[in-house]
């Protein structure tokens, strides 16, 4: 530098440092610059995060007095705190240059250093002489203080530095004695104690890695004393965090700890949100040698389906955002372990988030991925459990149609063809069981045959394809009763018993199903009879005994140990032998972790054997699986999968009458009312809990009040959105609507918490029941398969019973076969001919069932002639036109004796819930207004022409009273959204048009319009408060499906339910020119000239009975009994 120094400065902008080496392998908290002139003098840039690529922009300007000595070192440290940094750090670059050197550029440089383990560090600059005067940005120089900690730092850091190049361990003793030195002079509270900590622990740390110290246990501590001392939001935590995560890594890599690495993960779930993007640490920490040693540790641990275990692979999955390679596997093991938690304790939230996390893995493995048959089974396994515990028929069909896609995917030869043969095959016998479809059954047993092959004597999964085998083959013994099924059944499954693992957790269900094949021979063969009931019965406690009290399988034990005692029962005749029966029946039932379909399966079938045997409890019995049914349809998220939950237990059809007529045996007529209530239309009960009225409650409590109103709307919202023919979709509905659900009940719970509203939404007690009678009796007609009988409930006393001894429910199904047949045939006669059959039938109905009842009413309780009656039939007797009863005999005065409809007025109702929840609507009453819908031109497709609609919604024009607001919708208008306005917008209609009900899904029934259907479902998602009356000159509005026949789901039904108080409707066809004088007739009596004005809803039964008396000569007999009345 030519001239003098003195007085001169030099100003260096620092630009750039490219290739930061970091030779130690330990990861820095930041890097700084230093620039030494001498021993006592030198300027450091501030502390910088390193970042992931090693390249840094620093922007840092000083000027420095120019000095007579012309040398100056330049150098690169790291540091292993982001504050209070203890020592210079570790120095990974140094270079000697001079002041000329520097000022010997005119535009930006690059310094460049040696090269440290093949780095190449550079460092960007610009340097420049300026005078005094010119701005000076930094302090001038540091003065390097001697300190000792400081000092035997920077000792231990060099020490270290040389042994992870040489490898020799007297640097690394060296290092660790400085370091140590260095910490014990940090006691407890001094501030450089956690930088004493860490650096001592990783100079042990990375000796234990390289097997030169042996003790990781003291190394770890150090770590996380070093941790505590450094909480959030102290900046060098996430360091600190990390330090901790490599001890425990380290540690389970060489001692294989699971409690290291679950340890490891719950740290880096605090430790990646930490670390800003772009840093270095960020870019180690979540890479393989990280994060992803972590989870693949994780993801090897043993199956842990405890909570604990659990909340790791939480912890794991949260680890693999969307996009991270890793994510796949993380969420099979979530899901393996959630379904393992469900068959162990049957929460189903466990299952259906299982599902959904195999439906996502199924997503990331797209055909042709190499794994893809492997999550395909995963989820085909977990569908079929979630349908045998919740007997869905969509997750079985999934189940098997994944199952297939398997099969192709693993040809024979394939190395785990074995597995998909064995779940295909259960799948299939599932199937079996609820379809009864032989080929099922039969490829099932072939497919486990199959399996048998390819896991020869001696391969570990032998036992459970024998038991497996032994299933299907004693579900085939069911259906075909061949006795080489059973016996090679009993064969396999002890075979299976002798090859299995004593701790094996399948171990019960081997015992409980051999236990179900001995009973099954026992039943059908005497031979070795006691031997075999005998060993069921040990073998079924044997199982009970060997689980936990809230394991879902003791409600299958439970169910198998009463039918050994049964067997037992049938030869023994031991009374004991019932009663434990009977209590096993009882706790199987009430099992709470099983699903509901086994339990309803159970208490139904122990309401049979409870009847077959007398025993005293068939009531109980009966009682419990009505509640079980219940709960089982309300979790369902929609109308239409309840009804099919409702349709998949054909044995229950009867159940609800067969409670009653329980009841009745037992001189019980209160219990019998209210079980028969409870058990019909329980698909109306259900939907109509969220449109209970809340006056009452607002007064007692706003607040719950308006939390249930909230909760009404969102679950009736959640109704509405669960058909998703989606899967994922259907069941993250499904899901939220159990959760809203939950929340529901719990209100409710807390409701009836308040005074006077303890029976809140409970099933109505007699008491409660008797309103429906207000204004007239309603006779239940209970048709079971034990006996037929009708109930008489009155406003107050007690119901009366009257006993039908000339009829069966055999009978019934006949009179209602023959009912058919006579209506179509009596469709094709003229009208003036005499419809013989039909009166035969209707005097049979008089003779053989309202005659006795009207016996009652008339004798006994001493109800008036025209006075109102409602009927309410049950099972078979909803098929019957009961109001239409007549003894067409003529008296000795050649006058005619009088049939039901001229005795009284009749009524139809639902159920007796339904007429008292009409009968409290009624109190709130709005002006009246009138709309006709009628569609005689419907779309293509849809049906004939009918000629005469439109002439009919004129007369109906005509008639109504001009006081009310009238309106017709026909024609074009007359669509399915027009009509919906219209039966909104108005408290009377009016509609003439097809009417279709949909046998197979009775939900589909619909009224024809000019564009789309009017559905059932269409109906009933509309609440209409203020509506009043409607006539439905349709056809088959009135008629429900015969399926469920006690739901009694339909057109006229869902008006009802919907907020009409009073509705006339139709039991099959109508003639639309005939029914056109029914119409007129009902109105001319409806709104009487005497009662100018007057629009009174509960004046259509009397309307409609006058009408069929008025146009007997213009009406032929089916097309006046065509119409009846329901509701107020």
């Amino acid at each position: 530098m030519p001239g003098s120094c003195e007085g001169q400065y030099i100003r260096l902008e620092f630009i750039r440092l490219n290739a930061l080496p970091l030779p130690s392998d330990r990861v820095p908290a930041g890097f700084y610059v230093s620039i030494n002139v001498d021993s006592t003098r030198c300027w450091k840039s501030p502390v910088r995060v390193v970042s992931s690529d090693k390249a840094e922009l620093l922007g840092d300007v000083v000027t420095l007095s120019l000095h007579d000595v012309p040398e100056l070192s330049v150098e690169i440290r790291v540091s292993y705190e982001l504050v209070q940094i203890l020592g210079s750090g570790e120095v990974v670059g140094k270079l000697e240059t001079s002041w000329d050197e520097l000022l010997n550029h005119d535009e930006p440089f690059e310094l460049s250093f040696p090269s440290v383990c093949g780095d190449h560090p550079a460092l960007t600059l610009k340097a420049a002489v300026v005078h005094p005067c010119d701005d000076r940005n930094g302090a001038l120089f540091d003065v390097l203080v001697d300190c000792g900690i400081a000092r035997d730092t920077d000792a231990g850091h060099a020490q270290f530095a040389k042994y992870m190049t040489s490898e020799n361990v007297s640097h690394l003793n060296a290092a660790v004695e400085h370091f140590q030195l260095v910490l014990d002079q940090c006691p407890v509270s001094h501030p450089d104690r956690a930088a004493a900590l860490t650096n001592l622990a990783w100079a042990r740390l990375i000796g234990y890695g390289r097997d030169d110290l042996q003790d990781i246990d003291t190394t770890t501590s150090l770590f996380r004393e070093a941790l505590a001392l450094r909480p959030q939001p102290h900046p060098d935590h996430p360091l600190s965090l990390y330090n901790l995560t490599e001890a425990l890594n380290w540690r389970h890599d060489k001692k294989s700890t699971a409690a290291d690495i679950c340890e490891a993960a719950q740290l880096y779930h605090e430790l990646l949100p930490l670390c800003p993007e772009g840093t270095y640490l960020r870019s180690i920490a979540a890479g393989a040698d990280g994060v992803g040693y972590v989870i693949n540790g994780c993801n090897k641990l043993p199956m842990d389906a405890s909570d604990e275990g659990i909340c790791i692979r939480r912890l794991v999955l949260e680890l693999c955002p969307l996009g991270h390679q890793l994510r796949l596997k993380a969420l099979f093991e979530l899901s393996w372990a959630l379904r393992s938690r469900f068959t162990q304790c049957g929460n189903i939230d466990d299952l259906d988030e299982g599902i959904q996390f195999g439906r996502e893995d199924l997503s990331l493995c797209p055909e042709g991925h190499s794994d893809r048959d492997y999550y395909l089974n995963n989820l085909a396994f977990s569908l079929e459990i979630r349908f045998n515990h919740q007997g869905k028929p969509n997750d079985l069909d999934e189940a098997i149609s994944l199952y297939e896609e398997v099969l192709c995917l693993r040809p024979v030869g394939h190395e785990s063809r074995d597995t998909l043969l064995d779940n295909l095959g259960g799948a299939l016998v599932t199937r079996f069981k609820k379809c009864s479809d032989i080929g099922d059954i039969t490829r099932g047993v072939s497919l486990y045959r199959e399996a048998l092959t390819l896991r020869p004597p001696g391969h570990p999964c032998r036992h459970a394809t024998l038991h497996n085998l032994a299933l299907a083959l004693r579900a085939r013994y069911g259906k075909l009763h061949v006795n080489e099924d059973i016996n090679e059944a009993i064969d396999r499954c002890r075979e299976s018993l002798r090859l299995e693992r004593p701790d094996d957790p399948e171990h019960h269900r081997i015992l409980y199903n051999l236990s179900a094949a001995l009973c099954s021979r026992s039943m059908q063969t005497q031979e070795n009879h006691d031997e075999d009931v005998e060993e069921a019965i040990n073998l079924c406690q044997e199982a009970l005994a060997a689980l936990p009290s809230l394991h879902p399988d003791r409600c299958v034990s439970h169910a198998w140990l009463q039918m050994a005692y049964l067997s037992r029962y049938r030869i023994q005749h031991n009374p004991t032998d019932l009663s434990s029966a009977m209590e096993h029946f009882r706790q199987s039932s009430m099992h709470p972790t099983e699903g509901f379909p086994q339990r309803i399966y159970v208490a139904i079938d122990w309401a049979v054997q409870a009847e077959r045997y007398q025993h005293e409890s068939a009531l109980e019995a009966y009682q419990i699986c009505l509640q079980l049914f219940d709960n089982h349809v309300m979790t369902r998220s929609s109308v239409t999968s309840r009804r099919e939950a409702a349709a998949t237990f054909r044995s229950a059809q009867l159940l609800p009458v067969d409670a009653a007529s329980c009841a009745i045996r037992h001189d019980n007529l209160r219990q019998a009312v209210e079980l028969v209530e409870q058990g019909r239309g329980q698909q109306w009960s259900l939907a109509s809990r969220l449109r209970t009225p809340l006056e009452d409650l607002k007064s007692a409590s706003p607040q719950l009040a308006q939390k249930l109103s909230g909760l009404n709307m969102r679950l009736s919202h959640a109704q509405g959105s669960a058909g998703s023919a989606d899967p994922a979709a259907a069941d993250r509905a499904a899901t939220e609507y159990r959760r809203l659900t939950r929340q529901w009940e719990a209100a409710v719970a807390e409701i009836r918490n308040l005074r006077a509203f303890s029976r809140f939404l409970l099933p109505p007690s007699y008491e409660d029941l008797q309103a429906a009678a207000h204004q007239g009796p309603v006779i239940i007609l209970v048709a079971s398969q034990y006996s037929c009988s009708a109930i008489i409930v009155q406003t107050s006393g007690e119901p009366h019973h009257v006993p039908l001894p000339s009829i069966a429910l055999a009978d019934l199904k006949t009179l209602k076969d023959r009912f058919t047949r006579a209506i179509q045939h009596a469709s094709r006669m003229n009208p003036a001919e005499t419809r013989t059959d039909l009166i035969v039938l209707l005097r049979t109905v008089w003779d053989e069932i309202m005659l006795p009842i009207v016996s009652v009413l008339e004798h006994v309780l001493n109800i008036k002639h025209r006075s109102r009656i409602w009927l309410c039939p049950t099972a078979a007797f909803t098929s019957i036109p009961l109001h239409a009863a007549n003894p067409f005999q003529t008296k000795a005065d050649r006058s005619k004796e009088p049939c039901l409809e001229d005795l009284y007025i009749c009524s139809y109702t639902p159920t007796l819930s339904a007429l008292v929840r009409s009968r409290q609507l009624m109190k709130k009453r709005v002006p009246p207004s009138f709309v006709a819908i009628g569609q005689g031109q419907p779309g293509a497709g849809q049906g004939k022409a009918l000629l005469a609609v439109d002439s009919e919604l004129e007369l109906v024009h005509t008639l109504v009273p001009t006081t009310a607001k009238r309106t017709t919708i026909s024609g074009d208008t007359a669509t399915r959204a027009g009509a919906l306005q219209g039966l909104e917008e108005n408290t009377w209609v009016h509609l003439a048009c097809h009417g279709k009900q949909d046998p197979t899904q009775p939900y589909n029934s619909h009224f024809v319009m000019r564009d789309q259907p009017l559905t059932l479902l269409d109906i009933m998602e509309r609440d209409i408060p203020h509506a009043e009356f409607a006539f439905l000159s349709a056809c088959h509005t009135a008629v429900g499906d015969e399926e469920t026949p006690d739901e009694v789901i339909h057109l006229a039904a869902g008006l009802q339910f919907s907020g009409f108080k009073s509705v006339v409707g139709t039991l099959w066809g109508v003639d639309d020119a005939v029914a056109k004088h029914v119409v007129e007739a009902f109105y001319k009596y409806m709104f009487h000239p005497k009662e100018v004005g007057v629009m009174d809803p509960t004046k259509a039964a009397w309307a409609l009975n006058c009408a069929t008396h008025a146009v007997k000569t213009k009406v032929p007999l089916e097309q006046r009994m065509v119409f009846i009345h329901i509701g107020v």
